[in-house]
């Protein structure tokens, strides 16, 4: 079974950044497409962001389109999600998953906050 694990989350001031590593353990990781996804207190779980295997396509929610961009690493086992111009509304823990066995991270707080 694939291992993922989250870091990189913290406090940032509004219009800061942050870079979400997720890195994952065994080789099945450079055959699947990857996702972030997030959920803010009190509402649901959200899609941000999809790389396929290959990481030729990338998509984004509508939210955070523009700002966030995803991307991976094969050699390393990574797949980074790069945040910019964080609002308080990026506000949420943010998890990584590997869509096609249904493997999630558990996941790192991101607090945007004055």
């Amino acid at each position: 079974q694939v291992q993922l694990v989250e870091s990189g989350g913290g406090s940032v001031q509004p219009g800061g950044s942050l870079r979400l590593p997720c890195a994952a353990s065994g080789s099945i990781f450079t055959n699947y497409a990857m996702s972030w996804h997030r959920q803010a207190p009190k509402k649901e779980r959200e899609l941000v962001a999809f790389i396929t295997a290959t990481g030729a396509s990338t998509k984004y929610a509508a939210s955070v389109k523009g700002r966030f961009t995803i991307s991976r690493d094969v050699a390393k086992n990574t797949v980074y999600l790069q945040m910019n111009s964080l609002k308080p509304e990026d506000t949420a823990v943010y998890c990584c998953k590997l869509p096609a066995r249904k493997y999630w991270g558990r996941g790192t707080q991101v607090t945007v906050s004055s």
